[in-house]
């Protein structure tokens, strides 16, 4: 019974769950993070899009299954190694996406709308979108973003425009990221090639795919610099009441600007491990890659510190 339940677990993918932390974003940079008010809509909505991304998984991982049987590793997940049988997982699959969708409704018609557009673009892409050039970065792509606009629809407050396409090119940059690690990877082993393990990767080619990373990794740094020079202080910070004499020299309080090596670190770092072959997993890189790692803290902390401790 214990192997079976760590089974049920490890399909739900739990450390894909950090991608639905996009929910955060508006309240994040808009100051009201730690207001139980919006907080608390918005962890239900992290929850609501954890339950949704499982399900779709689990939907995946069924449909997958052969096809996993031959990658490198994907051949360990549960369904495919016939440690879960298959009527278990599309139950759970059910239940999770009946929670889900118990949670979206009440959190308000925008929200169940997304959380609905939301499923269907994940159903869709485990049936067909991965399966075709082109769109099966945009779809994932769009699931990134939906989670970003789910946030706003759960708490009412909005991030800005420059904001928002950052967060639209670092979700291409991550896409075409995870795609070219896995042409990588896969080339790394004897006996498999691409269309053995995903039908879309026989149609991309290295130099394709380095042309999408280069492109969106340029938009996600300069989008991001236009936001953090452009974005108007949103709130008073905790440990400065009053800015007539502080920040000289900086123009309506552009701090935000201290954040942007950070950005930048980042994007180069995870492009290193991009054509090291270890982008396969973002998520998985994200949480594992101690110098990626180090440098997302502290750009969470020097946005924190900014936003609430000086006050933009």
């Amino acid at each position: 019974m214990g192997q079976l339940l760590f089974a049920i677990f490890k399909t739900t993918r739990p450390r894909q769950w950090l991608k639905n932390v996009a929910v955060f974003t508006p309240i994040l940079f808009t100051g009201k993070f730690f207001q139980p008010a919006f907080f608390v809509p918005s962890l239900w909505a992290f929850i609501a899009l954890c339950c949704f991304s499982s399900s779709s998984y689990i939907i995946n991982d069924i449909l997958d299954a052969a096809k996993d049987r031959k990658h490198p590793f994907k051949k360990f997940r549960p369904i495919a190694s016939g440690k879960l049988p298959v009527p278990i997982a599309l139950f759970t699959s059910l239940g999770l996406f009946i929670i889900g969708m118990i949670i979206a409704a009440s959190l308000g018609t925008t929200f169940l709308l997304l959380s609905i557009g939301f499923i269907c673009l994940q159903y869709g892409y485990s049936l067909v979108l991965k399966h075709i050039v082109v769109i099966d970065i945009l779809a994932i792509t769009a699931a990134y973003f939906i989670r970003v606009y789910a946030g706003e629809a759960a708490t009412g407050y909005h991030i800005s425009v420059w904001l928002a396409l950052a967060a639209f090119s670092l979700a291409l940059f991550l896409a075409t990221g995870k795609r070219r690690a896995e042409l990588t990877l896969i080339q790394g082993y004897q006996g498999i090639v691409p269309k053995d393990t995903r039908d879309s990767l026989s149609h991309y080619s290295e130099k394709l795919l380095d042309t999408y990373t280069a492109m969106f990794a340029n938009s996600t740094f300069i989008t991001y610099a236009y936001y953090t020079f452009l974005e108007k202080p949103s709130n008073l910070g905790f440990f400065f009441k009053n800015y007539e004499d502080f920040g000289v020299g900086l123009p309506d309080r552009k701090w935000m600007m201290i954040t942007i090596p950070f950005v930048l670190y980042g994007i180069m770092r995870y492009m290193q491990l991009i054509y090291e072959g270890k982008g396969e997993s973002p998520e998985k890189i994200l949480t594992s890659d101690i110098p990626l790692l180090t440098t997302i803290l502290l750009w969470v902390g020097s946005v924190l510190l900014v936003i609430y401790g000086i006050g933009g």
